[in-house]
């Protein structure tokens, strides 16, 4: 009898685990309610696309007025920018490269890449908070003195571009924006901050004028050679993964990787032609 109970008693504690590990498994998770699951849409980015994933500061003239930000530029807010869009490549490993101006960054993410199975709202929202949580996170490593006042929000978007030319055309697009409003800005807020007119007044003075025309005015007006300001203002930032080699103690040489940040040209093919590896795999058939 008593070998009886003992047999029964492992049975059920048999079964038990049996069912438990059945529950977490999911295969008894099914019931009744599990057909709302139809109502998802799927979202899945179409194969052998480069993707590219582009966030932009919400309210952000707001945001940098609240929270004083330098005019046109204010390197440390740029620089945190960079911070994050770092980490982004840090924890993503399949994103290659990413670039970033003003208050936007667009993350480049392998051709071949199936991270989340390319669903495009998985990719945005961890793209995205990722980078919003990192802002805040590092806040007080380049503003020191200043409290941030409330959190910043950006937004996102998922395009996806089929061939390596039309990749490059779209860097090169956020490039020639990022040169044209950083020359627009320098010029304006050197009218107003230094040249005594009002914003209103500002923007009449440049009203139909080109790009030689606000060369002049920094020049005449307030002895500023445009090509001297900074890389970093006018071309933005490219952040990428460097090949370097790595020495072993058996005489042979390993490549890894790196994270590097650069303020260079990337509408020529000078970058490109340096760094063959980033798109060289996946050239276009």
């Amino acid at each position: 009898m008593l070998m009886l109970k003992v047999l029964k008693t492992f049975t059920t504690a048999a079964q038990f685990q049996c069912k438990r590990a059945l529950c977490a498994s999911g295969a008894m998770s099914h019931s009744k309610y599990e057909y709302v699951r139809q109502y998802e849409s799927d979202d899945k980015l179409l194969p052998n696309c480069w993707i590219v994933i582009r966030i932009d500061g919400k309210a952000f003239h707001k945001f940098s007025d609240v929270h004083q930000f330098q005019k046109p530029n204010d390197k440390p807010a740029l620089d945190l920018m960079n911070r994050c869009a770092e980490r982004v490549l840090d924890q993503f490993r399949d994103v290659l490269l990413a670039y970033g101006q003003s208050d936007e960054y667009s993350f480049v993410f392998r051709k071949d890449t199936v991270l989340y199975n390319r669903r495009a709202s998985k990719l945005m929202t961890n793209i995205v908070s990722q980078f919003g949580s990192s802002y805040v996170f590092y806040w007080k490593d380049f503003f020191p003195e200043k409290q941030l006042k409330f959190p910043p929000v950006f937004d996102a978007r998922a395009v996806l571009y089929p061939t390596n030319l039309t990749l490059r055309d779209y860097l090169s697009w956020r490039q020639v924006d990022c040169h044209i409003n950083n020359l627009y800005n320098t010029t304006f807020w050197n009218l107003v901050l230094k040249g005594g007119l009002t914003n209103q007044q500002a923007q009449e003075k440049l009203k139909g004028t080109f790009a030689a025309d606000k060369n002049e005015i920094l020049f005449s007006q307030f002895g500023i050679n445009y090509n001297n300001e900074r890389d970093q203002f006018k071309k933005g930032t490219t952040i990428y993964r460097e090949r370097v080699e790595v020495p072993m103690e058996n005489g042979q040489i390993k490549i890894r990787s790196k994270i590097t940040a650069t303020h260079c040209d990337i509408i020529g093919d000078g970058f490109w032609e340096d760094h063959t590896y980033l798109l060289d795999p996946y050239k276009d058939a």
